[in-house]
């Protein structure tokens, strides 16, 4: 496992580059590897100019960069592991690892010992889980303690004394670029205890642990026979633990009820010391079936002292919350609309907010509305061409609502108007948003009770979940040239 290259590059909106360059450092040993391993395949680290340009493109930082570019944007290509490929000197380098984090923009190449034509899988190459330990080891360096940009720059500046004593020849040894200022006498803090790469200092004070769920429900429902509906759950739990000691454990277990949905393509934080090779192995790709792993699914670990995120999943519920049926039908400068949501029976009905948004793109402004709606109200919006449907925090008893109604636009105005490529003639969508607390829809919750703690002190223990909307999107059935927009789920 070693690194080609890694750079540090600061995010300047406004400026004529849009970013600079503040620290770049290249393995040349590494690179004759990278040559061998990946042969006719291999790209050449470029140099940091056009590595700049190439990187600010993908990341869609550049303030000019507002087309639609296929290589970059098309659905196929949803980047959600921070690993791109870069259009460099012709060829594509790749993988690059590279995140944003306080407008610094984090980036490095890990070496693939093998080909890459075809691509290998990500979980391969272990050089990218390095990656990602060595860019975290040199955030958490550079903005320990920061108060202001010329204690930024004296870290920046010692660098590459660190990168010798942690990284040498690309090979990370110790992601705890602390420790290695300590060796060379930068500073004389010492600790008695070696420390997690991802853990600096010690806390004092009481001692407390926060459990935070948070679950959002992606959907895209049709109502068409030859194009299938799609939804999915994807999970965070967050953790804030104040603990005293340098390196208290702590095991939370998170447990499902009986009809819940088992938890899958689960990600963890690198303090977590140990999993049951069943939370590893439980895919969203293998078919379900009543064999499936369901907890309870125990994490034990040395927290940092910042909150962070312990671990991601995903889950395949049954059905989604809200079904919803939306049709839309032009005549001339109207539109008729008609709106029917359903709350599922098993969903929790008390909301903190709940709302559907029906945006009418590449048309005049709204002059007039009819409608009749049977619960809620309705806002209009006219200059931005909007209706919101204000449900409010429940659902009548019934569990079903409906809007039906004629919305007349004026002349259309190029600069005002709202306007979207794909959202042409009847293809239109309404969006839903909304949040309910204390719940989640696989049912995943973490019980206090079952929470352990290695450390001095008896800690208060809190818990909270929640679910929310995110691309919940019900397209207009009658619209004339149906797209399939489930891989934007992906």
């Amino acid at each position: 496992m070693a690194q080609r290259a890694v750079w540090l590059i600061s995010h300047e909106p406004g400026t004529p580059l849009c970013g600079t360059v503040r620290f770049s450092r290249r393995y040349p040993t590494v690179e004759k590897r990278a040559r061998v391993f990946n042969g006719t395949s291999y790209v050449p680290i470029p140099e940091d100019g056009p590595f700049l340009k190439a990187l600010l493109f993908e990341l869609r930082l550049l303030d000019d960069d507002k087309d639609f570019v296929e290589s970059r944007d098309s659905c196929s290509h949803i980047n959600k592991t921070s690993v791109y490929g870069l259009l460099v000197g012709g060829g594509e380098l790749w993988p690059v690892v590279a995140f944003l984090k306080n407008n610094m923009i984090y980036a490095c190449v890990p070496l693939v010992e093998q080909t890459l034509s075809p691509r290998p899988p990500l979980i391969s190459i272990s050089g990218i889980s390095q990656s990602f330990e060595l860019l975290f080891g040199i955030q958490d360096f550079l903005h320990l303690g920061q108060k202001n940009d010329t204690e930024l720059n004296t870290k920046l500046n010692q660098l590459p004394d660190l990168l010798l004593q942690a990284c040498p020849f690309g090979t990370l040894l110790d992601a705890n670029l602390q420790n290695s200022l300590d060796s060379i006498n930068f500073a004389s803090v010492t600790h008695p205890q070696k420390q997690p790469a991802w853990k600096v200092g010690t806390y004092k004070g009481k001692p407390q642990v926060s459990i935070s769920i948070t679950e959002k429900v992606k959907s895209m429902q049709y109502d068409k026979q030859d194009i299938a509906d799609t939804w999915q759950v994807v999970g965070a739990v967050t953790c804030k633990c104040d603990l005293e000691g340098i390196m208290p454990n702590v095991t939370i277990s998170l447990s499902l009820p009986t009809n819940g949905s088992p938890l899958q393509d689960i990600l963890v934080h690198p303090c977590v010391t140990s999993l049951d090779s069943a939370i590893l192995t439980s895919s969203s790709i293998d078919a379900m079936d009543d064999s499936a792993f369901s907890g309870p699914y125990k994490f034990p670990f040395t927290p940092p002292l910042e909150s962070f995120n312990l671990c991601y999943y995903t889950s395949q519920v049954p059905v989604p919350p809200i079904l919803g049926f939306y049709q839309m039908k032009e005549e001339e400068i109207q539109v008729k609309i008609t709106v029917n949501l359903k709350l599922h029976e098993s969903v929790k009905n008390n909301f903190e907010f709940c709302e559907a948004r029906i945006p009418f793109y590449n048309r005049g402004p709204i002059t007039h509305v009819e409608y009749k709606v049977s619960f809620g109200q309705l806002e209009v919006f006219r200059e931005k061409s909007l209706l919101i449907w204000i449900i409010g925090q429940k659902f009548p008893k019934s569990m079903e609502i409906s809007l039906s109604g004629t919305v007349t636009f004026g002349a259309k105005s190029h600069e005002k108007q709202p306007f979207d490529e794909i959202c042409i003639g009847g293809t239109a969508y309404l969006k839903l948003h909304f949040k309910i607390l204390d719940y989640t829809l696989t049912g995943c919750y973490a019980d206090q009770h079952s929470v352990q703690v290695f450390a001095s002190g008896k800690p208060k223990i809190s818990t909270h979940r929640k679910l929310i909307s995110s691309d919940y999107y019900i397209w207009n059935s009658k619209a004339p040239a149906p797209i399939t927009y489930g891989s934007l789920l992906l």
